[in-house]
């Protein structure tokens, strides 16, 4: 008979398992791209829609997903996600074409969106606030560092030792492991004091973060100041401001703004905005560095992040001990600095470069930094945070994560291809012109980072962390 104490740990490492086969999905295909073009025949325009499309129902859909949860319940959505994440992952192996490989990761970010913030919200009901519940979301920290750090080394190893079909075939055990183990190992809990569910803010919030992730797509590929990339960031100011409006007047909102007033919660919302757009972009400029300018193929660019993967998931286990003794704040601020401090290593890639001296030291720094950033941030997000309004909080984290990482994977590739084509109009070679891109890219990411220590510096407060909430019995639990 499996005791309860002994349950929760089981439930965290099933909610682990799924989080990171999530998150490993963000990053896994940036490795096989090139194998996917070739045989699929994608032309290299829509060749990035095997990221965009799966960044725009992710962070579209996350903070629906997270209040569904808590509504109609967060075991069951946790299911409905599982089903579609899994099923999507399947059509996604078995892809024909570029249409079809497009539409299964749409519908993969999808049941990511809905699977992600249920998860975290289940988590944070399970475990008591305080030391337990920080350990719990330790562990989640940190198999969110490790799981971004994985996918890049996962996918050129799948890509070249099996085909680029397996990064996707390679969810499906997990999936169906999850589907049969989730109702021995977690409950159910929903808010019961809702009654009706807030269509219209739906909606307007849902169009409103899927116009403004693929305004941001779009201004990678078109420009900033195109016309159909203002036309869609000006439609997602208006549906965005359309439901505040909207939310104020509800009086059973999807999302109660009120809960942007607890600084701390603000606080790891901006910080994880920063950690999404400069990490994402930082491994999408590494990648194409090892690739285009070392000639590095799709297993050795993966097997290179074992070293930032290994980092990640030591540094994180000792980070999730460290915000029990010394807090959130100081361990976070010492991530994001550490995480700044490997950009500014990248800043010096060279042409004729080598693995141990122009990537290993930024790459033990940045696994230090993502262990250091992602388990406090994901213990802030939560911080007094009634239990009824767990899932909103989680899709709001998950959110801004997702946001940032669509805006500085397009913000700065741009910067990257504009440097490299100045430098081509002036005579460059091409292997100078991709690392001269690749630098100022480095850079501006410094900048994004450094942004980070400030907002952790200046709006993550103690007290708040410290202070445990009044919970309401404003949810119901079912065994």
């Amino acid at each position: 008979m499996v005791t309860s104490d002994r349950r929760k740990w089981l439930a965290l490492a099933l909610l682990s398992a799924v989080q990171f086969m999530v998150v490993l999905d963000i990053a896994i295909v940036n490795v096989a791209l090139p194998s996917i073009k070739i045989d699929l025949g994608f032309s290299q325009e829509n060749l990035q829609w095997v990221i965009s499309a799966y960044a725009l129902f992710f962070g579209g859909f996350l903070l629906l997903g997270g209040r569904a949860a808590d509504v109609l319940g967060r075991r069951r959505i946790f299911l409905v996600g599982i089903v579609l994440f899994t099923v999507s992952s399947l059509f996604a192996g078995l892809a024909w074409s570029e249409g079809s490989l497009i539409g299964a990761r749409a519908f993969q970010g999808l049941g990511a969106a809905i699977i992600s913030p249920a998860a975290l919200s289940i988590l944070s009901t399970t475990f008591a606030e305080g030391r337990e519940r920080n350990i719990a979301l330790g562990v989640w920290g940190a198999v969110g560092g490790f799981g971004a750090a994985a996918g890049v080394l996962l996918g050129g190893v799948l890509t070249d030792a099996l085909s680029w079909e397996w990064i996707f075939f390679v969810n499906i055990p997990v999936g169906v492991a999850a589907f049969v183990l989730t109702p021995f190992l977690l409950t159910e809990s929903r808010d019961a004091r809702v009654k009706t569910f807030d269509v219209p803010g739906a909606v307007l919030v849902t169009g409103g973060l899927s116009s403004l992730v693929y305004a941001i797509t779009q201004a990678g590929r078109d420009g900033w100041l195109a016309g159909q990339t203002l036309a869609f960031f000006a439609a997602s100011l208006l549906l965005l401001a359309a439901f505040v409006g909207w939310e104020l007047r509800h009086p059973e909102p999807l999302m109660r703004l009120g809960i942007l007033r607890t600084r701390t919660v603000s606080g790891a919302n901006v910080a994880g905005f920063i950690l999404g757009t400069a990490l994402f972009s930082m491994f999408l400029m590494l990648t194409l560095y090892m690739q285009q300018v070392l000639g590095y193929s799709a297993m050795k660019t993966g097997v290179a992040y074992l070293a930032v993967a290994g980092t990640a998931i030591l540094w994180s286990a000792v980070a999730a001990q460290l915000v029990t003794r010394v807090g959130v704040k100081p361990v976070l601020v010492f991530g994001m600095t550490t995480l700044t401090a490997g950009l500014v290593y990248f800043t010096q890639v060279s042409v004729g470069g080598s693995y141990v001296a122009d990537l290993l030291p930024g790459f033990l720094l940045i696994g230090i930094g993502i262990g250091f950033a992602f388990v406090p941030i994901s213990i802030a997000a939560l911080a007094g945070v009634q239990a009824a309004e767990a899932g909103l909080a989680s899709g709001l984290i998950n959110t801004s994560q997702q946001i940032g990482g669509a805006l500085g994977i397009a913000a700065l590739s741009t910067i990257a291809t504009s440097q490299t084509d100045d430098k081509l109009a002036g005579g460059a070679t091409l292997p100078t012109a991709l690392v001269d891109g690749f630098s100022a890219a480095f850079l501006v990411g410094v900048v994004i980072a450094a942004v980070g220590i400030v907002a952790a510096l200046t709006l993550i407060r103690r007290d708040e962390l410290e202070r445990a909430p009044e919970l309401e019995p404003a949810f119901d639990l079912a065994a």
